[in-house]
């Protein structure tokens, strides 16, 4: 793309996949500038059976902007057939590679992008990240579940049709172990990339204590964690809006810690 045309841009509605007879889009904002800018790939929650990748994260959209990071935020399948629960970390790693594979078009350094996720959305960009599947450079996940074994039994994140179409049946047994198999707890290991774990600590539906024992497992392996701690604050970016106590810090934390995390090597870019 030619310097006249590196201005700030916006897409809407972009495909970048297709599974399971699901188009699925994108939004995005592109710094001004030549670049090649760092990335940040969002992806909203909604308890994996709703939510939008608009008025979900709209509160991350202008702190990421500001910040010269172009965002893509994105659409996965939503499911409530337990049987398929956690095939949208596929969706993610789709998005991660096509954001790549276009990094020269939407002018971004595929060598630092970042995945941000916020409650269901964060449990599914923490998989993605954990898989071995695809590579980020770090991680943001907002009150992310990271036990889905204590989850399913008593949170209110876990949709109770999910619930009701297995308990009591042979399935129960069939979908702890699959509940285990997709926490991210169960995948941390030496070398995974980053992860910056912000937190309401008043949080009734996902506890404060996911992800500090999320962070507790990763210093254990030596890999690199940070708990941002939101002071009263309970599940959902959008109720910390009108609260600037809430909103202001973990913005300014988030936007800090990715500029280091995505920061461009000093010797290659000499």
């Amino acid at each position: 793309m030619s310097m006249i045309a590196a201005a700030a841009e916006t897409y809407k509605d972009v495909q970048f996949s297709r599974a399971g007879g699901v188009d699925l889009r994108f939004d995005a904002s592109i710094p001004d500038g030549a670049g090649p800018f760092p990335a940040a790939i969002i992806v909203h929650g909604g308890g994996w059976v709703r939510g939008d990748r608009i008025t979900d994260v709209a509160p991350l959209f202008q702190p990421l902007a500001d910040a010269g990071i172009a965002w893509f935020s994105i659409d996965y399948r939503l499911q409530a057939d337990p049987l398929r629960f956690g095939v949208a970390v596929n969706d993610v790693e789709a998005a991660v590679r096509f954001v790549k594979e276009h990094a020269q078009e939407y002018r971004v350094d595929p060598e630092r992008i970042a995945l941000i996720g916020e409650s269901a959305g964060g449990h599914l960009a923490a998989l993605a990240a954990l898989n071995g599947r695809i590579t980020v450079k770090a991680v943001v996940a907002l009150y992310t579940p990271t036990n889905l074994v204590a989850l399913l039994k008593d949170s209110d994140l876990i949709p109770d049709q999910i619930r009701d179409q297995v308990r009591g049946t042979a399935l129960e047994g069939l979908l702890m172990a699959r509940m285990s198999q997709l926490s991210p707890i169960e995948k941390v290991h030496a070398g995974m990339p980053p992860f910056l774990l912000i937190h309401g600590t008043s949080d009734a539906i996902v506890p404060f204590d996911q992800s500090r024992a999320m962070c507790e497992k990763m210093a254990a392996v030596g890999a690199d964690c940070q708990l941002f701690a939101v002071p009263r604050a309970g599940h959902g970016l959008r109720r910390w809006e009108g609260t600037p106590s809430m909103a202001g810090p973990y913005k300014r934390e988030m936007v800090r810690w990715l500029r280091e995390q995505l920061s461009m090597n000093p010797v290659l870019a000499l």
